[in-house]
């Protein structure tokens, strides 16, 4: 089990962005229904079983952005979100599944601005790092001083990454020149820190959309690109995923660089984080089967992930409020 479930560790890369080319963002295209098709596949296929798919859901596990995001977030609820990433599996699961010794813990806690001194106080030593949704998450409407500010702020605060959003606008009417100066102005203000850019996908109009954004804000140095905020009517779909990482192996192939990829919106089943695994896997490879490569946005999924698991030891489901979160 170590083998799959041992994530690698923290590996600080960046992309320091290229120049802008718009040929490359011209000639991208996608075949609707071959994307469609190749989703498909995915969630058709129950190939992991067992000891092997309980492994699988730990890797799942420290790939977790676990996320708060509501208007009624209080010191008190992001504190014991920041609990629930120092420890996501009980101590008693984590024994009986011989992984008492691997360093199982989520990716990263994701909170707004207001709430990153807090979150960074709880996971002072645990080396966990903290995100902030900025730049007028998630409609992006803010005017882009008050953007590159809020930016700035977070990461004064402490936040190690932050997860901002494009105008979609940009992106809508061919604006690229104007998508790329925005990213980069966004790169240039998060200093040290890791930018996860949201693209927003459901709301760009085309698959070609998706692709052509994903493409402009990885050559201005988007270290992440991510599906969604969360708050849009279509999230993360495993078509909208595909077209987002054969972006990424596209970059990487003309430039070296590694960009890493966040889904989220809408994952709250274990067997869904599973098909994302799978789709990173057999699109970009193992080099991606990690935090500093692949995250995951959501917090309702970390509870069904720990009922499969406890399934998987005793053979029996628990109760959600056996494997509570804030």
């Amino acid at each position: 089990m170590a083998a799959i479930a041992d994530a690698q560790p923290w590996v600080e890369t960046r992309n320091p962005g290229q120049p802008l080319d718009l040929v490359r963002v011209a000639t991208a295209s996608v075949n609707r229904s071959a994307v469609e098709r190749r989703a498909a596949t995915l969630p058709a296929r129950r190939t992991v079983k067992r000891e092997w798919q309980a492994a699988w859901l730990l890797r799942a596990i420290t790939c977790l952005d676990l996320t708060t995001l509501a208007g009624d977030d209080t010191p008190g609820t992001v504190r014991r979100l920041c609990a629930k990433a120092r420890q996501p599996i009980r101590a008693d699961l984590l024994e009986r599944l011989g992984a008492e010794r691997l360093a199982i813990r989520a990716g990263a806690v994701c909170v707004y601005h207001n709430l990153v001194a807090v979150a960074v106080a709880a996971l002072e030593g645990s080396g966990i790092p903290v995100a902030a949704v900025s730049t007028g998450f998630p409609a992006a409407q803010n005017p882009l001083p008050q953007k590159l500010e809020e930016v700035r702020a977070s990461v004064a605060a402490g936040a190690r990454e932050i997860d901002i959003v494009i105008s979609r606008a940009h992106v809508l009417t061919g604006h690229w020149q104007a998508l790329y100066d925005e990213v980069r102005a966004y790169r240039e203000a998060c200093g040290e820190a890791h930018m996860k850019t949201i693209l927003a996908a459901g709301e760009l109009g085309t698959l070609r959309n998706v692709a052509r954004a994903s493409h402009v804000c990885m050559m201005a140095g988007a270290d992440f690109i991510k599906t969604s905020t969360g708050k849009e009517s279509v999230n993360a779909t495993l078509p909208i995923g595909l077209v987002m990482v054969r972006a990424i192996r596209d970059y990487y192939e003309a430039t070296g660089i590694r960009v890493g990829f966040k889904p989220a919106g809408g994952i709250r089943l274990a067997k869904q984080s599973l098909d994302w695994l799978m789709l990173m896997k057999e699109e970009l490879g193992e080099a991606w089967l990690a935090p500093a490569r692949f995250r995951i946005g959501a917090s309702g999924l970390l509870t069904d992930i720990e009922r499969q698991l406890e399934y998987f030891v005793t053979g029996r489901y628990s109760a959600a409020y056996h494997h509570p979160l804030p």
